[in-house]
């Protein structure tokens, strides 16, 4: 691997004790598990590769992934939680239990004042042909990829209210500097 990252103040090296660290998961807290998992595997093809619960501290973890073509994923539980945590981009849903019933409930998107977290981001094959999913799946949209500053981005919330960016990679090339 030649490609080194780009150079910053604050940017060091990579240590050798840091080889084969990953980033294997992202984390968004839910409400409703059932309302939730709807929403990431029919509109956005994710399947679930594991769901771990806590009795004792009442949550239950979530893990998904968008398996493509050539991924074996074991089927015995143990070998596919180990499985799991050595992969790359999953998404994990907590869901602390009880919160379902309880009707004021919502986390905090992170968007809203004070900011923090952001968003996750999805890369599609053809941005047009996803916003017409959206559509058709009624999915509340933030931004269209004609609106706003930045074209070719766009924008959905998912049933927590979390943002969702959806790109074409191909539309990327020309952002920035």
């Amino acid at each position: 691997m030649s490609f080194q990252g780009e150079q910053y103040p604050g940017v060091k090296a990579p240590a050798a004790e840091t080889d084969g660290f990953r980033l294997n998961h992202t984390m968004l807290r839910i409400k409703d598990p059932q309302a939730a998992l709807d929403f990431y595997s029919r509109v956005f093809g994710m399947q679930v590769l594991r769901r771990l619960d806590f009795e004792e501290m009442q949550f239950s973890l979530y893990f998904l992934a968008k398996l493509e073509a050539g991924d074996e994923v074991p089927e015995d539980k143990a070998r596919r939680s180990v499985w799991t945590f050595s992969q790359k981009g999953l998404l994990e849903l907590t869901h602390n239990w009880g919160t379902e019933d309880q009707a004021d409930f919502a986390y905090h998107d992170g968007n809203a004042e004070p900011q923090g977290f952001g968003h996750i981001c999805f890369s599609v094959p053809d941005l047009d042909a996803a916003e017409a999913w959206f559509d058709a799946n009624e999915v509340e949209f933030i931004k269209r990829s004609d609106q706003g500053k930045m074209p070719d981005v766009v924008f959905v919330k998912d049933v927590d209210g979390y943002w969702i960016e959806v790109v074409e990679a191909a539309r990327m090339a020309d952002k920035g500097d």
